[in-house]
């Protein structure tokens, strides 16, 4: 049973990881694993804050000590995996997932992972580190990465506007259009994917676009105030412009 302490630093080691203060993360968790070393939470926590970080190797070592813990801890084993298929040890990458896969059957009789189930939990692996490619302005890698992720996860429809937006970065506008157009036409419903066509748009200086996307939004989400936000934008720039 854990302790006041040991809960506490769980608590404010997870809420500095949620905002985003890996630093201060890292050194919670540690101060928590010197109270009580076998913290699966920790070590977990730690290896997700390393991979962040691409320290590749303390991510591979705090990973491996998760599932010597608790070897049926099937975060760890598929974060492991994908980490081990990144640096190219494909052969190590899927004895984890083997291995992992066996205990699970073990556990719940002969129903084996899903490959939904696992192809979506690489997908967010691969989504999160785009998001740090892109946190360095590495857009070749983290286009690689989303488009990872896509290819794992058809329903991740927030990796197809991320892919999008580095299209844009990297100056392939028509491309960057083509993306959002089309996801907007085989997700109307997807209000994402027409706020960002429209931003697009008025970066290009295509105002009447901009706002017709935006006011389509509006039209089936009233309530929508990112778009309430982007039409008053461009309309109060367009009266400034013209006075």
């Amino acid at each position: 049973m854990q302790t006041i302490k040991e809960r506490e630093l769980l608590k404010k080691g997870t809420q500095c990881l949620d905002s985003g203060d890996l630093k201060t993360a890292e050194r919670v968790y540690s101060e928590l694993l010197t109270v009580l070393p076998q913290s699966i939470d920790a070590y977990f926590n730690l290896a997700n804050i390393f991979h962040r970080r691409g320290e590749i190797g303390k991510a591979i070592k705090a990973f491996t000590k998760v599932l010597a813990l608790e070897p049926s801890h099937t975060d760890a084993a598929i974060s492991l995996s994908v980490l081990y298929n990144d640096i190219g040890k494909y052969e190590e990458a899927q004895k984890v997932f083997e291995v992992a896969n066996e205990r699970v059957r073990a556990n719940e009789g002969d129903a084996p992972m899903s490959d939904n189930h696992i192809n979506k939990k690489f997908s967010i692996k691969h989504f999160e580190l785009a998001e740090m490619y892109m946190v360095y302005n590495r857009y070749d890698d983290a286009l690689f990465e989303y488009n990872k992720a896509m290819a794992l996860d058809t329903d991740n429809l927030v990796a197809r506007v991320k892919v999008a937006k580095v299209y844009a970065k990297k100056g392939f506008l028509a491309k960057a259009l083509s993306e959002l157009r089309t996801l907007k036409n085989e997700h109307p419903s997807y209000m994402p994917a027409r706020i960002s066509l429209g931003v697009l748009h008025y970066g290009n200086g295509n105002i009447i676009e901009a706002q017709t996307e935006w006011k389509k939004v509006l039209s089936k989400d009233p309530g929508n105030q990112e778009a309430k936000m982007y039409i008053n934008l461009s309309e109060t720039a367009t009266e400034t412009s013209l006075s």
